[in-house]
């Protein structure tokens, strides 16, 4: 192995320290979450992850989408001990300070449309959910909501009602904040209303019209759709061009708010700033999160002025804005307007070149879909019936982590590839050489 080559495998996997360390978590820390396998990170810099026994791993989830410029990288971090120095916290909420206006005049800027949007800061994807969901009720007088099923929105009560990828994450915790109401999302491949792609005509929206509206839910009392530009944690599923803009001529015919979630999709990861963009739309209401400071927690939820017109103490948050958090996020865009939103534009397709080659060679795969570097592979065990490989799935990504790529799942049986921004064709081909060298592994067995 070349010096510089990645990954590096010193123990078997996992590592001996890394077995104890897994094993006093379960004392001490919730097993709410949804460790995939045991990785235990010690640091990590670029696309490369170190764990505690010393293995370094290629790593294409980004922290969850939160590193979108990397690990470390030397641009936040400069930002970071620059804000440090100065004021590490004094809460936007009661007092004004520099970064928070600075990147909220940034976020004018390069978000599409006119000027005249106003910014509320939270922590998180959830809590920009919540204040999207809330400031959609307050302006509109309006108490229902739409959504879909496969979306991920969150899982505080608000942002979960909206939420329908899984019913584990709804499991147990009902009633939900009432009034929301989910409907199919536009999945091709699995088509809800199992007709063809030449038949469809954007049957899911149509189905909103021509069923919802007129059995179930007068469309005067719907406040606004909620709505992931691509499909997140319910599989990756690129929606065809027209369903985002059939869905907003929708929403502007009854007067609904028309809110995008672009936790997962935005902040450059599709090769624009927003994936929306992709389909010539102009929100009513965006939320970002995840990567949009780097890593430090922060979300953004952006209207008009005219929507964004609530009353001090509508709503508010002591963290939200913190002053950290926001040159990390102005820094985070610089870097993106100078060369990674179009470095994820190439890569991406780079990438969604390879693996639909993939596809033909091998019988997993049944179908491959993504724009820039958010791309998803849904695994079958049969291409004809679609069976779902979910145990296959499975097998696959604890393989790939044995193997020193660090990938997750979404959906019941797709895999995602989600790398930072600055990731490399070499880093790409190497992290697609074993993807596949696992995939024929697990499809021997």
């Amino acid at each position: 192995m070349k010096k510089d080559s990645f990954p590096k495998l010193s123990t078997e996997i996992p590592g001996p320290k890394a077995k104890r360390f897994v094993e006093e978590d379960k004392k001490f820390i919730s097993q709410s979450y949804t460790r995939a396998y045991p990785l235990v990170v010690e640091k990590a810099r670029g696309l490369i992850v170190t764990d505690i026994d010393g293995n370094q791993y290629i790593d294409f989830s980004s922290g969850l989408g939160a590193c979108s410029t990397g690990h470390c990288h030397p641009e936040i971090i400069k930002a970071i001990n620059k804000q440090s120095k100065k004021l590490i916290h004094m809460s936007g909420t009661d007092y004004y300070y520099l970064p928070q206006l600075k990147l909220a005049k940034k976020l004018n800027e390069i978000l599409p449309g006119k000027n005249n949007k106003r910014v509320f800061f939270g922590n998180s994807g959830t809590e920009g959910v919540e204040a999207a969901l809330k400031l959609a009720r307050y302006y509109t007088k309006r108490q229902m909501a739409i959504a879909f099923f496969g979306a991920f929105h969150g899982r505080t009560m608000g942002s979960l009602s909206l939420t329908a990828s899984k019913s584990i994450q709804r499991k147990n915790f009902s009633p939900l904040v009432p009034g929301v109401v989910h409907v199919p999302y536009a999945h091709c491949y699995r088509c809800p209303h199992n007709l063809s792609y030449t038949d469809c005509g954007t049957a899911c929206v149509q189905w909103i019209e021509d069923e919802l509206f007129h059995h179930n839910v007068p469309p005067e009392e719907v406040s606004a759709i909620f709505v992931e530009p691509i499909l997140g944690e319910g599989g990756y599923v690129v929606p065809p061009p027209e369903f985002h803009r059939k869905l907003y001529k929708l929403a502007k015919k009854y007067g609904i708010l028309f809110v995008v979630d672009e936790v997962q999709s935005g902040v450059g990861r599709t090769g624009k700033f927003l994936a929306i963009e992709h389909f010539k739309i102009i929100p009513d209401i965006t939320i970002l999160a995840k990567g949009i400071a780097s890593g430090l927690p922060l979300s953004a939820t952006i209207a008009s002025e005219k929507i964004m017109n609530w009353l001090p103490g509508s709503h508010a948050s002591t963290f939200g804005g913190n002053p950290i958090a926001c040159e990390a996020a102005v820094a985070t865009i610089k870097l993106l307007e100078k060369n990674l939103m179009k470095n994820a534009g190439q890569i991406g397709d780079y990438m969604l070149s390879k693996l639909g080659e993939m596809k033909e060679n091998h019988r997993l795969i049944g179908d491959v879909r993504g724009k820039g570097l958010m791309i998803g592979v849904e695994l079958v065990k049969d291409k004809v019936t679609k069976e779902r490989a979910i145990k296959e799935r499975s097998q696959l990504l604890t393989a790939c982590f044995k193997k020193g790529l660090i990938i997750l799942g979404c959906g019941e049986n797709s895999v995602r590839f989600f790398p930072p921004l600055i990731v490399t064709k070499k880093q790409a081909a190497k992290a697609l050489e074993i993807f596949e060298d696992v995939l024929t592994e697990v499809e021997r067995r």
